[in-house]
């Protein structure tokens, strides 16, 4: 009887110890809002880890730099104290001229040669990522950049002085460049920017614009296609190793979707944030044949700039892209 009864306690504890066991828990850290729709996608991505391994393995997303900094999530995920983040690539280029190359500006101007960009570099960002016990795990580019100012944009030289928000390397050598005053502000903190002065003109995407509600003290926005820059999301390879085969499975398959669905949403959003640029009372247009014509000539220096810093690797991705 007693054999019996220790039997069932036995069997009790075990029982209830098995889901814990088999639970798997993740924090993922992102910079941007609720509403955004990267965010969207990354929280779609996470309820389909979850539902695809019966809700053994749930991805926490933390949104609007709410658990870390936009320029802090690499490192997060590289030491071990979240296992899966997404950042904007382009925010590192100081520790990699690699990691900038979609933001310089004209190398890809629409989806089609956004996708042609993202493959000639896959493998140099693969090699990089693995290096710093990380892998890469789905891009979803912003759509198309172009300016915003609070004052009409007739050519670069009216961009003199000009307050120009900074948010990694790329943007703040852009500034130089137009002669434009760089000050370096992140995507959660640019509504307070703007409302403050702090801000007068800037680069971004047309949905990083309606986000933040730009059209409260921004009124024009220079729909130049300038350049794609993309988020990635990223884990720990260490992580990433601890899981059983169908959790990486299960992970593999939702961020292959989320990819694909981060792509096609981008541009198909693309005109509607213009549209409702324009709704809100914003002066949606292309620039000037001269401001285009200064643009470019900021693209080329830029370009020019950054194969000299990238090397073989940089040479080898942009002949790679050139050639397909």
């Amino acid at each position: 009887m007693k054999a019996t009864i220790y039997g069932c306690v036995v069997s009790a504890i075990l029982c209830a110890a098995a889901p814990v066991a088999a639970q798997v828990q993740w924090d993922m850290p992102t910079a941007y809002s609720a509403n955004n729709f990267h965010t969207a996608n990354i929280e779609q991505f996470a309820r389909e880890v979850a539902e695809a391994t019966g809700g053994k393995f749930k991805i926490t997303v933390h949104n609007s730099a709410s658990l870390f900094k936009a320029t802090e999530i690499k490192r997060a995920v590289q030491s071990g104290q979240v296992q899966i983040g997404e950042i904007l690539l382009s925010n590192f280029t100081n520790e990699d001229p690699i990691y900038g190359l979609d933001t310089i500006p004209f190398v890809a101007t629409d989806y089609a040669a956004g996708r042609k960009l993202r493959d000639a570099a896959q493998p140099a960002l693969d090699q990089r990522f693995a290096r710093q016990g990380m892998k890469l795990l789905f891009s979803v580019p912003w759509p198309l950049n172009g300016i915003y100012s609070v004052k009409a944009l007739n050519s670069g030289a009216d961009l003199k002085g000009v307050k120009w928000r900074s948010y990694n390397a790329v943007s703040g050598r852009m500034a130089e460049l137009l002669n434009a005053q760089p000050v370096t502000i992140q995507a959660a903190e640019l509504s307070q920017a703007l409302a403050t002065g702090a801000v007068e003109a800037f680069i971004t995407s047309s949905a990083a614009g309606h986000d933040s509600k730009v059209w409260e003290q921004v009124k024009y926005f220079y729909n130049s296609n300038i350049s794609m820059p993309k988020n990635f999301v990223i884990v720990s390879q260490k992580a990433f190793d601890a899981l059983d085969e169908p959790s990486r499975a299960a992970l593999l398959e939702a961020a292959a979707k989320a990819e694909e669905r981060g792509w096609r949403t981008s541009e198909e959003k693309n005109q509607w944030y213009l549209e409702q640029l324009a709704a809100h009372g914003m002066t949606v247009e292309a620039p000037s044949p001269q401001f285009k014509a200064d643009l470019q000539k900021v693209g080329d220096t830029m370009l020019a700039e950054w194969m000299a810093q990238a090397g073989p690797d940089g040479k080898a991705i942009i002949d790679a892209y050139r050639s397909n």
